[in-house]
C-alpha cells in the first residue's frame, strides 16, 4: 500500500525540494559566470563580478528565475554582427565575383594560354589563402566573403579548363568529374579552416551532381539513374548523421530528401509500368534498397526523423513487394496486390525495430490501406446516390439489372477488385475487434519498447541525444522542470516511476496512450461500414438482378439493425462505437434501398413495409432511449411513405391523397396518448406532425381539400391537447388550425361577407370566455377571448385590404378601436394587442394611397434624410427609449 502524505506535509516537502533546486541552480550559474570570465581576457575596468552600480538593480533573466548571488554580474551576451560591415563585405564580394566572371567570359581571348592560366591560378590561390590569414586576425566576416569569391573562382576555373584544355570532352561528363573534384577540394578546405561556414555546405551541394550527371552522360537507362540518385541520397544521409557543422548537415538533409524522393519516383514509375513480373524485379530491388537506407537512417534518428524514415521505408517496401504481383494481374486487380503488401507491414510490431521507426512503418501501412479504400468511394457513391434518379419517374417499371437501376456510367469492370479490397479490410478489422486482447498482447512489446542510444529523444539536434537529466538550460523539453524523464513518465527531478499517482511523480496511463476500448470500438465500427460497402459494391460489379439487389439490401438493413439493437445501451468506453455506427449505416442503407425500390410498385410496398416493420421491431427491442427513439421515428417515416403510396395506387391526385397521409399522424396521436411521458412519445408525435405538414403541402393546390386537411389536422391537435402535458402547445395549434381552415373554406367559396359566418362563432366564444373569466379571474385573456376575436377580426382585415369601398374598413376600425379601449380599461392583453394591431393595419390600408402620393411628390433625398435624422434622435435618446420599452413590456406582462 502506498503512503499518501497529508496535504500540509506534502506541500512542505515540495517547498524544500524547490528551495534545494534553486540553490543548486544559483551555484551552477555562479560557476558558469566564473568560467566565462576565466576564458575572456581581463577587462581594463573593475574586477570581475564587482559592479556597485548594479547592487540596487533588479535581477535580470526570465520571470520566475531564481535570484542571483550578491554582487553577481550576468555574463555579457555576444554582440550581434555589425550589419553595415556585412552589407559592405557582401557588396564587395559580389563586385569581385562579377569582375571575375566578366574577365573569364570577355577578356579571356585576348591573353595567351600561359597568361590565362597564370592569372586564374594566381587569383584563385590568393582567394583561397586569404581567409586563413584573416581568420588568425579575427576578421571572420571578411574571410567568409573571400571564401565565397574563392568558390566562384573555382567554378570559373573548371569552366576555363573545359573551354581551353578539354573542349572536345562531353559537357555532362566533364561536369560530373569537376563537381566531384570540387566537392573533395571544398570538403578538405572546410575541414582545415573549421571556422568558415560556407565551404562545407558548398561541398555538399557540389556532391549532389557527380553520380547523377555521370549516369546521364553515359546514356544510362532510367534504372541506373535511379541508383545514382539513391547513392547520392545515402551519401547525404551519412553526412547528415556524422557530418561536421550544422549548415552542412542541414544542406545534406535537404539534398538527401530531394534525391531520395527522386529515386523513389523513378523506381515507382518503372515498377508500375513494368511489362511483367520479371520487369518489376529490378525496380523492386531499387525500392527495397531505398527502404533499407531509410530504416538505417531512422534507427538512431530523433523521433520526427525516425517516424518519417519509417513511413518512407514502409511505402517503398509496399511499392517493391506489391509491384511484382501487380504486374502479373489485370489492371483492375493491382490495388489488391498493394493492399496485401501494405497489410503485411503490420508484422513490424514483432521485430526489433525502434519504436518510432516502427510507428512510421505502421503509418505507411495505414496510408496504403486508406488509399485502397479511397479507390472504392466512386463506386460506393454511385450505388448509394444512383437511385436518386428514380424520383423523377416513380414506378416506371423494374430494371433488368442492378446497374441499369443505378443509371451510372462507371467502368465497373475496372472496379472488380474493389469489393474484395473492402471485404479484406472489413475482415481484418472484424478479427481485430473479436480478438482484441490477443492483438494487444502482440503489440505490447512495441508500446513498451525504448529508443536505443542517444539521439532518440525529441529534443536536441540529430546525434546529440537527450540532454542530461538535471542539466541547466538544456535544450528541448527534457531538461525543463516538470518534464518527464525518458521511459519513466515522471519529472526528472522527482525520480518517479511509470504508472505512479501524480503525487508520486507518475502520470496516468490514459494520458500517455489512447484507450484500448476506444481503439477496439473503432475497429468494430470500421468493420461494419466496410462490410456493408463490400456487399453493395459486389452486387453492382456482378450486376445481379434488380429483385436480388433490392432483397439483398433489405437483408443488409435487417442485419445492421440487429447489430445496433444488440449493442444498444453500451457504455462510453468505446464499446458503443459499433452499435452507433451500425445504426447510422442502417439509416443510410434504408434510404438507399428505399430509393432503389421506387422502380416498381410491388418492390416499393415490399421494401417500405419491411423497413417499417424492421424499425418498429428494433424500437421495441432496443435498450437505450436515444436508439429507441431513432428506430421509432424511422418506422413512422416508413408508414407515412406507405400511406402516400396507397393514394398513388388508388389513382388519386396528390391533393386527394392528402387525407390518406393523415392516417399515420392520427396513429401517432393515439400512440402518444398510450405512451404519455415515455421518451419515445415526443419524437414519434413530432414525426407525425411532419407527416401532417406533408399532407398540407400536398393539398395546397386545391383550396377545398386544403380546408379539409387543415380541419383534420386541427382535430388531431385537439386530440393531443386532451393530455395535460401537450395542452399548452397543442391547444393553441388546434385553435389556429380550425380558424385557418375556416378562412380557407370561405375563400374557396368566394364569400364576400365572412362576418356572416364568423360572427356566429365569435359571439358564443366570447360568452364562453367571459364565463370562464368570472369563474377563474387568473385565466389568460388569450385563452378566454383570443380565439373568438381572431375568428372575426383577422378574416375581416384580410377582406378589408382588398375591398374598394369604405364601409367595411370604417366598421372594422371602429370595432378594433372599441376592443382596444376595452383592453386598456380592463387590462386585458389579448384585447389590447389584437385590437391595436387590427386598428393599425386598417388605418395603414386607408392611408396607403395618400402615403404613396406624398412619397412621389417628395424629393428623392428627403426620405433618406428623414430616416437618418430619426436614427440620430433614437440613438441620442437610446437609454430613455430602452427604459420606455421596458416599462411597456412590464405593463403588458402585468395584464392577463
Amino acid at each position: 500500500m502506498e503512503h499518501v502524505p497529508p496535504p500540509a506535509e506534502e506541500l512542505a516537502r515540495l517547498d524544500r525540494e524547490l528551495a534545494e533546486l534553486d540553490a543548486r541552480r544559483a551555484q551552477l550559474l555562479t560557476r558558469r559566470a566564473w568560467l566565462l570570465a576565466a576564458l575572456r581576457p581581463p577587462a581594463p575596468t573593475a574586477a570581475p563580478g564587482w559592479n556597485p552600480s548594479a547592487w540596487g538593480a533588479p535581477p535580470s533573466g526570465r520571470p520566475g528565475a531564481p535570484a542571483q548571488p550578491w554582487g553577481y554580474v550576468p555574463p555579457k551576451q555576444p554582440s550581434a554582427p555589425r550589419s553595415a560591415q556585412n552589407v559592405l563585405l557582401t557588396l564587395g564580394g559580389l563586385l569581385l565575383t562579377i569582375a571575375a566572371i566578366a574577365f573569364t567570359l570577355v577578356s579571356w581571348g585576348s591573353m595567351g594560354i600561359g597568361g590565362r592560366s597564370a592569372v586564374l591560378a594566381l587569383v584563385t590561390v590568393g582567394a583561397l589563402a586569404a581567409p586563413a590569414v584573416l581568420l588568425r586576425r579575427g576578421l571572420t566576416a571578411t574571410a567568409e566573403a573571400l571564401a565565397a569569391l574563392a568558390l566562384v573562382l573555382t567554378l570559373l576555373d573548371a569552366y576555363a579548363v573545359h573551354a581551353v584544355a578539354a573542349p572536345d570532352t562531353d559537357g555532362l561528363g566533364f561536369t560530373a568529374v569537376a563537381a566531384g573534384v570540387l566537392a573533395a577540394l571544398w570538403t578538405a578546405y572546410g575541414l582545415v579552416l573549421g571556422k568558415l561556414h560556407l565551404p562545407l555546405p558548398a561541398a555538399v551541394v557540389l556532391a549532389q551532381w557527380p553520380l547523377l550527371f555521370g549516369a546521364w552522360a553515359a546514356g544510362a537507362p532510367a534504372l541506373v539513374v535511379g541508383w545514382a540518385l539513391l547513392g547520392t541520397a545515402v551519401l547525404d544521409g551519412a553526412i547528415a548523421r556524422w557530418g561536421k557543422g550544422t549548415g552542412a548537415r542541414v544542406t545534406a538533409c535537404v539534398g538527401g530528401s530531394v534525391m531520395a524522393f527522386s529515386a523513389l519516383m523513378v523506381g515507382l514509375t518503372l515498377s508500375v509500368t513494368a511489362s511483367g513480373p520479371l520487369g518489376a524485379l529490378a525496380p523492386g530491388a531499387l525500392l527495397l534498397t531505398a527502404a533499407a537506407a531509410a530504416l538505417a537512417g531512422a534507427w538512431r534518428a530523433p523521433r520526427g526523423f525516425a517516424r518519417a524514415g519509417g513511413v518512407v521505408a514502409g511505402l517503398a517496401v509496399v511499392a517493391a513487394a506489391g509491384g511484382v504481383p501487380a504486374a502479373a494481374v489485370p489492371e483492375g486487380w493491382r490495388v489488391l496486390a498493394y493492399l496485401l503488401a501494405g497489410l503485411a507491414l503490420t508484422a513490424v510490431v514483432r521485430t526489433r525495430l525502434p519504436r518510432n521507426a516502427a510507428i512510421g512503418v505502421l503509418v505507411a501501412s495505414a496510408a496504403v490501406v486508406a488509399g485502397a479504400l479511397v479507390g472504392a468511394l466512386p463506386g460506393l457513391a454511385a450505388v448509394l446516390l444512383g437511385p436518386v434518379t428514380l424520383l423523377s419517374d416513380v414506378w416506371a417499371g423494374p430494371s433488368e439489372g442492378f446497374r441499369s437501376a443505378l443509371g451510372s456510367t462507371l467502368p465497373w469492370s475496372e472496379l472488380a477488385a474493389t469489393p474484395v479490397v473492402l471485404a479484406v479490410s472489413a475482415g481484418l478489422l472484424g478479427a481485430a475487434y473479436r480478438w482484441w486482447p490477443s492483438l494487444a498482447r502482440i503489440a505490447a512489446p512495441l508500446i513498451a519498447r525504448e529508443e536505443p542510444g542517444p539521439g532518440a529523444g525529441s529534443a536536441g539536434a540529430p546525434g546529440t541525444g537527450t540532454p542530461e537529466a538535471g542539466a541547466p538550460d538544456a535544450g528541448g523539453t527534457a531538461g525543463a522542470p516538470g518534464a518527464a524523464a525518458p521511459g519513466t513518465g515522471a519529472p526528472w527531478y522527482a525520480g518517479g516511476r511509470a504508472g505512479a499517482p501524480w503525487f508520486a511523480g507518475g502520470a496516468p496511463a490514459a494520458r500517455r496512450r489512447p484507450s484500448g476500448a476506444a481503439l477496439r470500438g473503432a475497429a468494430g465500427a470500421g468493420a461494419a461500414v466496410l462490410g456493408w460497402g463490400a456487399l453493395l459494391l459486389a452486387g453492382a460489379v456482378l450486376d445481379v438482378p434488380y429483385a436480388v439487389a433490392v432483397a439483398g439490401e433489405t437483408v443488409l438493413v435487417a442485419g445492421l439493425l440487429a447489430l445496433a439493437v444488440r449493442g444498444s445501451g453500451s457504455g462510453r468506453d468505446g464499446s458503443a462505437a459499433v452499435p452507433v455506427t451500425a445504426l447510422m449505416v442502417a439509416l443510410a442503407a434504408a434510404v438507399s434501398v428505399g430509393l432503389l425500390s421506387l422502380a416498381s410498385e410491388g418492390s416499393s410496398y415490399a421494401v417500405f413495409g419491411a423497413l417499417t416493420a424492421l424499425f418498429a421491431a428494433a424500437s421495441v427491442r432496443a435498450g437505450a432511449g436515444v436508439e429507441r427513439a431513432v428506430f421509432a421515428v424511422a418506422a413512422t417515416v416508413g408508414g407515412t411513405v406507405l400511406s402516400g403510396f396507397a393514394g398513388r395506387s388508388l389513382g388519386l391526385a396528390p391533393h386527394e391523397a392528402a387525407p390518406l397521409v393523415l392516417l399515420v399522424p392520427a396513429l401517432t396521436v393515439l400512440f402518444g396518448a398510450r405512451l404519455r411521458r415515455h421518451p419515445v412519445a415526443l419524437p414519434v408525435e413530432m414525426t407525425g406532425a411532419m407527416g401532417a405538414l406533408v399532407a398540407v403541402g400536398l393539398a395546397v393546390p386545391d383550396a377545398p381539400f386544403l380546408a379539409l386537411v387543415l380541419a383534420l389536422c386541427g382535430v388531431l391537435a385537439a386530440g393531443a391537447a386532451v393530455r395535460p402535458e401537450r395542452r399548452p402547445a397543442a391547444g393553441y395549434l388546434a385553435a389556429a388550425l380550425f380558424v385557418l381552415a375556416t378562412w380557407v373554406r370561405l375563400a374557396a367559396s368566394e364569400v364576400s361577407f365572412p362576418e356572416a359566418y364568423t360572427l356566429p362563432v365569435t359571439v358564443p366564444a366570447l360568452v364562453v370566455g367571459f364565463l370562464r373569466r368570472r369563474k377563474d379571474p387568473e385565466a389568460s385573456s388569450w385563452t378566454a377571448y383570443g380565439p373568438g376575436l381572431a375568428a372575426t377580426l383577422l378574416p375581416s382585415l384580410a377582406v378589408a385590404w382588398t375591398d374598394p369601398d369604405w364601409q367595411r374598413p370604417l366598421l372594422l376600425g371602429v370595432a378594433a378601436l372599441v376592443i382596444t379601449l376595452l383592453g386598456a380599461r380592463y387590462r386585458l392583453q389579448a384585447l389590447l394587442l389584437l385590437g391595436g394591431a387590427v386598428l393599425a393595419l386598417d388605418g395603414l390600408h386607408e392611408l396607403a394611397p395618400y402615403v404613396v402620393q406624398v412619397a412621389g411628390a417628395l424629393p428623392r433625398w428627403l426620405p433618406p434624410a428623414l430616416a437618418g435624422l430619426l436614427l440620430l434622435v433614437v440613438g441620442a435618446t437610446y437609454e430613455q427609449r430602452l427604459r420606455d420599452a421596458r416599462r411597456l413590456k412590464d405593463a403588458l406582462g402585468r395584464m392577463r
